[in-house]
């Protein structure tokens, strides 16, 4: 494939057809967006996160899900103007120039086939507590394979797996929300109602202060990455243009009720300094309130958690490489297509990386692993930079040519879209600034600095070779 040159992008309307299967339904892409971000980050993670803010947690979260929520609204403009399977790399190169779709595309696969060596570990571990007689790597080798080949078959068969996944996920939460209020209010056997002792005792709803909330919101705001695999998903559906606005726009709401609808039932039934960093607060929720085996539902629910993401990162980054590959910037061999409309050449290069990834994590995880999993701690925030700027070019070109495509158009733009690139750069500078990010920022601008020399390279070849030509 030829590389075309960073000053003849495409115009409005000239993206060429998806070669890919068109078989998610509406209700895969709302379940995906809903399960995406409902991970072992709240389940547990979120512990850590009450641990610095207190019941001030619940400002960090509407902080985050406000940053969220504004770049998925900008991205899911995009996205339902043109539908891409590389999403926002396409409309990176398309506003910024190759150099930008270059780096948005191979930073995030790099993100995904990173991340999916946790999840495949974490869940190992889980089911080696189940099953100690079988080796953790056994069970890594197990789900590996497993999903490999639901990603292989058939397009179809993710949405299924992830459509259950989420279901699971999003009753979970749903359920520990109504047990929580009904405790909240003593209308469960044997409790009554708690008041707001819990909210303004021990040190006040702001024990650490304002630096609390600042610490809580760097502790959880990662939390919300994966929502973008559904723009992704989206152009492999039935309807591109409409799906994918459904479901951004029924996602961030939902999520956000659910992030801080079950922090508040947590810090509110609970003294927030009594719960353990590393443990999950629901768990400490579910047993004060008496529910038998509350550790082990849990663990279920994590469990179910840590399959649906890898699964989901191993669709995104196989759909991403494959992307990269229709702009020239990967491989040209990745662009075969089953007659099924599966990349199938992008999901093994994807798998592949992430086998490596996990073997790593298994035998180096202090150490070569501890380096990678760095590097990629701050490429979200520069993904969600990419987005936020080109939607910021975007959004003149097709008022321009295709103000019919502007379905989902950003709220208050330029304003909001200017508001969350100045809260992502305070995020940033919040990170250099704390002890526990700051080697996170470092290294992931390494890797995104290595990228930008790689690309700027290749644009230095495609620009010399259009001269030759010419």
């Amino acid at each position: 494939m030829r590389d075309r040159l960073p000053d003849t992008p495409p115009r409005a309307g000239e993206l060429p057809a998806e070669p890919l299967s068109h078989s998610l339904k509406q209700r895969h892409l709302t379940m995906l967006g809903l399960g995406g971000v409902i991970g072992a980050g709240l389940f547990v993670g979120s512990g850590a996160g009450i641990a610095v803010a207190g019941p001030a947690i619940i400002c960090s979260y509407l902080l985050a899900g406000a940053l969220a929520m504004l770049v998925m609204r900008a991205l899911g403009e995009m996205s339902a103007a043109l539908p891409a399977s590389g999403s926002f790399s396409v409309y990176a190169e398309r506003a910024l120039g190759r150099w930008a779709g270059f780096s948005a595309g191979w930073l995030y696969w790099f993100l995904l086939v990173v991340v999916l060596a946790v999840e495949a570990t974490g869940a190992a571990k889980i089911a080696n507590g189940w099953v100690p007689a079988v080796d953790q790597w056994v069970w890594v080798l197990v789900f590996m394979v497993v999903f490999t080949v639901a990603n292989l078959a058939a397009v179809k068969n993710f949405g299924e797996f992830e459509f259950w996944f989420a279901a699971l996920k999003v009753g979970a939460i749903v359920l520990f929300l109504v047990l929580g209020t009904l405790a909240v209010f003593g209308l469960l056997p044997d409790t009554d109602p708690v008041g707001l002792a819990n909210l303004t005792g021990q040190g006040g709803f702001f024990p650490q202060g304002a630096g609390g909330v600042v610490a809580g919101m760097l502790a959880v705001i990662f939390a919300f990455g994966g929502l973008e695999v559904v723009t992704i998903a989206a152009a492999e559906s039935d309807d591109p243009a409409r799906s994918v606005a459904r479901a951004v726009r029924s996602a961030v709401w939902r999520i956000l009720f659910f992030y801080v609808g079950s922090m508040l039932v947590v810090v509110t039934l609970l003294p927030w300094d009594s719960l353990t960093p590393g443990q999950s607060p629901y768990v400490a929720v579910l047993d004060s309130l008496g529910i038998p085996a509350a550790g082990q539902i849990m663990n279920i629910v994590v469990f179910v958690a840590l399959l649906s993401a890898l699964n989901a990162n191993l669709y995104g980054s196989s759909r991403m490489v494959f992307s990269l590959a229709e702009r020239g910037e990967a491989p040209t061999a990745l662009l075969k297509v089953s007659p099924g409309g599966v990349p199938r050449r992008a999901v093994f290069a994807s798998v592949s990386f992430g086998f490596a990834s996990v073997v790593l994590n298994l035998l180096w995880p202090d150490t070569v692993f501890l380096y990678m999993l760095n590097a990629v701690g701050a490429v979200l925030l520069f993904v969600w930079a990419l987005i936020a700027v080109s939607q910021l070019r975007l959004r003149r070109e097709l008022e321009r040519d295709m103000p019919e495509r502007l379905t989902l158009p950003m709220w208050c733009f330029p304003y909001l879209t200017w508001a969350a690139l100045l809260g992502m750069a305070a995020v940033l500078v919040l990170m250099l600034f704390d002890d526990s990010a700051r080697s996170q920022l470092l290294w992931s601008s390494g890797a995104a600095a290595a990228v930008l020399v790689v690309a700027w390279v290749r644009e230095l070849r495609a620009r010399r070779a259009g001269d030759a030509a010419g």
